[in-house]
């Protein structure tokens, strides 16, 4: 009936005992439309993927990274030369192919629409303006509320902006809106890159390490500058002067009932923990906030002062060590309120604190194996420690209100706002002081504008030359 020409292709059940003269159980037989493709492995799962396929004719492709045996040829001549950068090189080619992959679409996409030539125009055009620091900052946004949907439920409404967006907005504002989906995992990312810079790849050299991290610093970098990159005379020194100073008062009004979130940094906290609300939520909140306790467990043990010691101990010492810090950090911010008929005696405290803090830091560097790199490492070690603490106090924040210590978390929170915000203002002044990276910036935002002749310093001051 057709079938004679057909190969039976059969498999047999090896799970049990070996038996002479190859007697195992058949489990199956595959017909095949010709001779049978022997090899080792890969022809046989061609083989057995046939009665999977329907059609005249089936292709196949092989999705291994080898490109034909090209690559490991290189890897071999790498291995020869012992250069490591050209092996780090190789083993990031994954997550290129992903990167170019992904933008083949959007390419053709131009190409079947413009022509070759106008599409690659357009697709370096939209490299020249940043377009995927863009896409790389909408992408945390998706990806921070998909996560926080999953964890506690709920939805609520993000204005993007949409057409020709002329308005400066407030250092403050962009803060409050992309503080907690952006600039701590931004934080989160540089301090990982970092610590592997210091002490997780040492002997690849700098090209080496650029090569694996240019990819996580693009990313990381974007999620920290990008609101301000893209926001018109965000590089004007005056805007910049002004924006710093609304900021730092919205960072310490105090608040109160009725008070929004916009004028005060407490009343801002309090709307962005308020996700948070049931127990389960609370329990996956916990559980990831843990993640910060590895950069100290990991950076404690290459301390000059730990030697070669890999005991538990040095754990310990390191959160002996924080609990002082978190004591000094109550001695220094202690309200003033409470003891205002004490304003000497309080200062006189806290002159001394200090004074015997750094006599005794100056002590151990001379005595013991405690160096000046050991305390920049620890202070890497114990701001993603604090973070964690906040993280998880602020997901039992009932418990901790019942327990009154709610405001001292509270004030430390703000201080991590603080060097958050700090961390990146500070480079926006550095590079608004510079004059022509304004004129840059609304370069890149308003080109087409520029080229269609339009004056676009009247746009962005509200045409003030004409108000009579």
């Amino acid at each position: 009936m057709g079938f004679a020409n057909l190969a039976l292709l059969p498999f047999f059940d090896f799970s049990g005992e070996l038996l002479p003269h190859f007697n195992h159980h058949e489990i199956y037989s595959i017909k095949l439309p010709g001779n049978p493709k022997l090899g080792e492995g890969k022809p046989e799962n061609q083989n057995h993927a046939v009665i999977f396929t329907r059609g005249n004719a089936v292709q196949t492709i092989d999705m291994n990274q080898a490109f034909s045996g090209i690559g490991e040829a290189i890897q071999i001549r790498a291995d020869v030369l012992q250069n490591t950068a050209l092996d780090a090189a190789l083993n990031t080619q994954f997550l290129f192919q992903i990167g170019v992959f992904t933008a083949i679409p959007m390419i053709l996409g131009f190409i079947l629409e413009s022509g070759f030539l106008t599409a690659v125009v357009s697709f370096t055009t939209m490299q020249f303006q940043l377009c995927s620091v863009f896409f790389t900052f909408s992408l945390g946004t998706r990806t921070h509320y998909f996560g926080r949907t999953i964890l506690h439920g709920g939805a609520k409404y993000r204005a993007t902006g949409r057409g020709f967006v002329v308005l400066h907005i407030k250092f403050a504002e962009n803060y409050r809106l992309y503080s907690r989906s952006h600039f701590v995992k931004g934080l989160e990312v540089v301090l990982l890159l970092i610590i592997l810079l210091a002490y997780g790849y040492n002997n690849g050299g700098a090209v080496s390490y650029i090569l694996i991290s240019v990819s996580s610093w693009i990313m990381a970098l974007s999620w920290l500058f990008a609101p301000y990159l893209f926001n018109p005379c965000g590089f004007e020194w005056q805007k910049t002067v002004e924006d710093f100073r609304d900021w730092t008062d919205w960072l310490f009004y105090r608040g109160g009932i009725g008070v929004k979130g916009e004028e005060s940094w407490e009343a801002w906290w309090d709307e962005e923990l308020a996700h948070i609300h049931t127990l389960r939520g609370r329990i996956l909140e916990t559980i990831l906030s843990c993640r910060f306790f590895i950069f100290q467990y990991g950076i404690v043990y290459k301390l000059h002062a730990s030697g070669r010691d890999t005991s538990i101990t040095v754990y310990a010492w390191s959160w002996i060590v924080f609990a002082g810090l978190f004591i000094l950090f109550q001695v220094f911010t202690f309200s003033h309120k409470a003891w205002v008929n004490f304003q000497l005696p309080l200062r006189l405290i806290q002159s001394v604190t200090l004074l015997l803090l750094l006599a005794g830091l100056a002590v151990a560097i001379a005595v013991t194996d405690l160096s000046v790199t050991d305390i920049l490492a620890c202070i890497l070690a114990f701001i993603p420690t604090g973070w964690a603490i906040i993280s998880i106090a602020v997901a039992w924040k009932p418990v901790l209100k019942k327990l009154r210590i709610w405001k001292s978390v509270r004030t430390l929170a703000r201080l991590y706002d603080a060097g958050m915000g700090m961390f990146i203002i500070v480079p926006i002044a550095m590079f608004s002081w510079l004059p022509f990276v304004s004129t840059f910036q609304s370069r890149l935002l308003f080109n087409q504008a520029f080229s269609r002749g339009l004056e676009i310093s009247l746009i962005l001051s509200g045409n003030n030359q004409n108000n009579g």
